[in-house]
């Protein structure tokens, strides 16, 4: 962390020829479980992990923001007059998009001065992992701390949400936002989609001898493109065809019904958002009654949800789950939107160097390209550096 908070003082000095007011951060995150429940106002149980995006604000003296990155060439600059989704795109649109969603939530740009910001992350991008909600979450902290908003972490996740949605264009839910903001040490967030309510549910990894074991497939995926989006209309036409506004309101009970209403496509898409909701609330239960160690059968039943009513998984995630599995995994599961990305595995640390060789094994064997594979520790949310 130490290190990355160097490089965005130094590139931001680099960029811009001044040294920066703050340095803020947030964390990418990990969903243990509840995957495509959050835009269906369900039940999701992320965590922020220990790989962050910083960046470094300084305040202008005119009505100028701009915007540069240790992953990119080009500084973008635009005028705060100016500032609209539709003239946003590429990365920028993240950091930019958050400025303008701020208006949306109380915020008077003609009131406050320019910026410069300079963006560092150490969170993979397109791995499921939310790079993006990171950038914006770190963002939408350091724009309110610096402009004097006064606007809560809830509200800062709505900002974020905003932007994907609006100026990027990616249908997301919050979930990712509020993971990034609301999180906590050795903790899940138990996020309500509904009514934005969250709880803190310990963790106790390291106690219990288990660590979190990400298998990034190289696979890269974007919530902007087709698929995403097709997933979210089939929920929204299921919920229409069951006279309901959201698929929140179904349980695994009207699924009979709904199975004679749908066509067979719709209702697997229903299907997996009824028993993921599901899955979430037994998992929080299992963890505070009986701890982490006994959630790996919900674990694997998400991915079966995800791979055959989904339809969400690709080979490389289907290889990475079923290796660690029987390699010695307690249970494990494609994380993230889909169509790439990340696997998780929730392992004993005494199996970790094995389940690690026989992935690495098993996607060489399949000559798909070589996973990169490490271990997450639930970390703190967002905060000023």
């Amino acid at each position: 962390m130490s290190d990355i908070r160097d490089d965005a003082r130094t590139g931001f000095t680099a960029a811009f020829g001044h040294e920066p007011d703050g340095l803020w951060s947030a964390p990418g995150r990990v969903n243990l479980i509840g995957e495509h429940t959050d835009y269906n106002e369900g039940f999701v149980l992320p965590l922020a992990i220990d790989r962050r995006t910083v960046v470094a604000v300084g305040l202008r003296e005119d009505r100028v923001i701009r915007v540069a990155s240790d992953f990119a060439d080009e500084v973008v600059e635009i005028g705060l007059d100016e500032l609209t989704p539709e003239v946003l795109t590429g990365w920028p649109a993240y950091p930019l998009g958050v400025a303008w969603a701020l208006t949306e939530f109380g915020a008077d740009l003609s009131a406050v001065p320019g910026l410069d910001l300079f963006i560092v992350s150490d969170v993979p991008v397109g791995a499921g992992l939310s790079s993006s909600a990171a950038i914006e979450s770190a963002v939408a902290l350091g724009l309110n701390d610096v402009w004097q908003l006064g606007l809560d972490r809830r509200t800062l996740a709505r900002v974020g949400q905003r932007a994907e949605n609006v100026a990027v264009g990616a249908p997301t839910g919050i979930m990712d936002q509020s993971a990034s903001l609301l999180g906590a040490a050795d903790h899940a967030v138990f996020l309500d989609c509904r009514t934005l309510e969250t709880e803190l549910v310990p963790l106790g990894l390291a106690e219990a001898g288990l660590a979190l074991l990400v298998i990034d497939t190289g696979v890269k995926h974007s919530h902007a493109t087709g698929g995403y989006g097709e997933r979210r209309e089939a929920c929204e036409r299921g919920a229409a065809v069951m006279g309901l506004s959201s698929l929140r309101d179904l349980t695994v009970d009207d699924l009979a019904r709904a199975g004679d209403l749908l066509d067979d496509v719709t209702f697997r898409r229903v299907r997996h958002v009824v028993t993921e909701n599901q899955r979430v609330l037994d998992t929080v239960a299992v963890l505070r009654a009986d701890g982490a160690e006994a959630i790996g059968e919900l674990l694997d039943a998400s991915h079966r949800s995800m791979r055959d009513d989904f339809e969400i998984s690709v080979p490389e995630l289907d290889l990475a789950v079923e290796t660690a599995v029987q390699a010695g995994a307690i249970g494990a599961r494609m994380t993230g939107g889909g169509f790439g990305g990340a696997a998780i595995a929730l392992v004993r640390i005494d199996d970790l160097s094995r389940i690690q060789v026989a992935v690495d094994n098993a996607f060489g064997e399949h000559a798909f390209g070589q996973p990169d594979t490490f271990v997450v520790t639930a970390s703190e949310g967002a905060a000023r550096n």
